[in-house]
């Protein structure tokens, strides 16, 4: 048996293997629309662990799940030993020895680092506070979806330098595109911190219309993630100019897209015009959460199949 393949952040795969997910999460999904069954994964267990709350994430990993065949078991660390001291790898040792696949969403990436380092089994990252890979993954597809590859192109990230901002570089550099980071001063991000080999593939911004400026895709986050809370007021005040609206859209390219990976805070991060309006794809993109990760479940179940 080969070494276990992971997804904890999204340099973990290679340019060629996201475009094998790509493909497959476009055939998954014509047959998800054409109802026509698709079981795979029959008799394979998913184990969820959820640390941190969520919407998006287990619905679309359930119900994911269920729709290749297979069963979801939900677990929440406040009901179960991890919530209460067990070791990490003592955890990861009995869970991986029950199911076939395992998906985390928690607070540090050494947890889920731990946790798959004793794993029997490939472990997803559903979530941490420095990576967000799965709805990256999901972001990508739909701009594959509706503006063809993104190699090449110029992605604008406004707001807070977070799981999401740090995964986007990481995929820059992948999938050769461009990043431009426009921060609040002290929010900035830094090339270590997101785990780059290099900085050739995104520029920092002070001024956040020029980070827009002729871009590709504009896209952005809640300014106060999970776990930050006790910052909420000091962030509203520093990132008030840091907001998506009308007037920085009309600056990027005139078919750019927006995007938002949800929940949004109207009249905060973004306008109601920007993400209820034409440019926008926030519906289309968390719909692909669902079919990019069935994809991302059949590859680390299966390895590569055939339609």
């Amino acid at each position: 048996m080969g070494a276990i393949k992971h997804f904890l952040q999204f340099k973990d795969f290679s340019r060629e293997e996201f475009d094998y997910l790509f493909a497959r999460a476009a055939w998954i999904k014509k047959e998800f629309k054409a109802y026509r069954q698709y079981w795979p994964l029959v008799d394979r267990t998913l184990v969820m662990i959820f640390e941190k709350a969520s919407t998006r994430t287990r619905l679309s990993f359930e119900a994911g799940m269920h729709q290749l065949g297979g069963a979801a078991i939900y677990l929440n660390t406040r009901d179960s030993q991890l919530g209460r001291g067990e070791p990490v790898e003592d955890a990861a040792e009995v869970i991986s020895r029950m199911c076939d696949i395992v998906m985390i969403r928690t607070y540090e990436q050494t947890i889920l680092e731990r946790f798959a380092a004793h794993s029997r089994v490939p472990v997803i990252n559903g979530l941490t506070n420095e990576y967000h890979p799965c709805q990256v993954l999901a972001d990508i597809f739909t701009f594959i979806e509706h503006r063809g590859p993104i190699q090449g192109k110029t992605v604008a990230w406004i707001g807070d330098s977070n799981n999401m901002c740090k995964t986007w570089l990481q995929a820059a550099e992948v999938l050769d595109f461009r990043v431009r980071v426009s921060s609040p001063p002290g929010y900035e991000v830094s090339a270590s911190e997101a785990g780059l080999t290099g900085t050739g593939h995104f520029e920092l911004f002070t001024d956040p219309m020029e980070a827009a400026r002729g871009a590709d895709l504009v896209t952005t986050d809640v300014w106060t993630s999970m776990g930050f809370e006790a910052e909420n007021e000091a962030r509203l005040q520093a990132f008030k100019d840091w907001q998506v609206d009308q007037e920085m859209m009309r600056v990027a390219k005139p078919d750019a897209l927006f995007m938002h990976c949800l929940p949004a805070h109207r009249g905060e991060e973004v306008t109601a015009e920007v993400i209820d309006g034409p440019q926008s794809v926030v519906w289309d993109e968390a719909e692909n959460r669902l079919h990019t990760q069935k994809a991302l479940l059949e590859y680390l179940v299966l390895g590569r199949v055939k339609d």
